[in-house]
């Protein structure tokens, strides 16, 4: 079912003054940025190669990226496998004891099925599967 790493997911204070890190520096360019309401995210899209860097700003204080910032700063926030089937990769992960975060696939960025496994059962890393179209 997994196909490849879909993304990194990197959080930052500010997508703004990250994206002179990621394309002065890097020498990428930012493909899309896309507020994620349910999220209370925005997010700002790099490629490199067949994978994407997904950079992630928080839009209220409330926001899993802002507790995360607050609580590690910034820096690498997610690992996102891409899936054929996001809900039986959730039914197989739940099948081994994984603890999810989400039951059943949410509407993520680009409009893709997302869920998310709780690092507690992946050694410490937030791991997300996604489905849907690419960038």
């Amino acid at each position: 079912m997994l196909k490849k790493i879909d993304h990194l997911g990197i959080a930052v204070h500010s997508i703004a003054e990250a994206r002179h890190f990621y394309e002065a520096v890097l020498g990428l360019s930012c493909e899309k940025e896309e507020e994620v309401a349910s999220q209370k995210v925005r997010t700002a899209f790099f490629s490199l190669g067949e994978t994407h860097i997904e950079l992630l700003e928080p839009t209220s204080d409330d926001s899993p990226i802002a507790k995360f910032l607050a609580s590690r700063g910034e820096g690498l926030h997610h690992v996102a496998y891409r899936s054929t089937d996001v809900e039986e990769q959730l039914s197989q992960a739940k099948e081994n004891g994984c603890q999810l975060i989400h039951e059943t696939p949410i509407i993520g960025a680009g409009n893709k099925q997302v869920a998310f496994l709780h690092p507690k059962s992946s050694h410490g890393v937030l791991t997300e599967f996604c489905s849907g179209e690419e960038l």
